[in-house]
């Protein structure tokens, strides 16, 4: 629900809202020891060079944060002996995946196991609101 459009379509009916996001919203208000300010600030320059200003939302930052997840444990995968395309090899990857530790995205912190395959560290997470037809950082 964290994007442009939910600004435009909610208008003034959403002034005000207080929403808990993955911080790649307000990547650059968060302070300086936020675990996730550098690589959100990275991933927002780039997409907004691609797709326009204001064009982030917590969507491409889940995306981009499971690309990340997926590329550990291919990267994971390939240094074994199974050929990709075996059912060996996508027991790696999936191996690869639950091992993933303190894997930085843009929204979170990810540490994966058997048991927890979201990862998802939700000691990122801030809490926005919508002011002036923007996000901020509530303090």
């Amino acid at each position: 629900m964290t994007s442009k459009e939910f600004l435009r379509v909610g208008g003034k009916n959403v002034e005000g809202a207080l929403i808990p996001v993955g911080p790649v919203l307000v990547a650059e208000q968060l302070p300086d020891n936020h675990p996730v300010k550098k690589s959100g600030m990275a991933f927002v320059k780039d997409l907004e060079a691609k797709n326009g200003p204001d064009s982030r939302s917590t969507f491409a930052g889940a995306t981009w944060d499971a690309w990340l997840i997926a590329q550990n444990g291919l990267q994971a995968a390939l240094k074994g002996k199974a050929k990709p395309g075996t059912p060996e090899f996508r027991a790696a990857v999936h191996d690869g995946i639950e091992k993933t530790s303190k894997l930085v995205g843009v929204n979170g912190v990810y540490t994966m196991n058997a048991n927890d395959h979201a990862g998802y560290d939700g000691g990122s997470i801030v809490l926005i609101k919508v002011e002036n037809n923007h996000w901020k950082l509530v303090k």
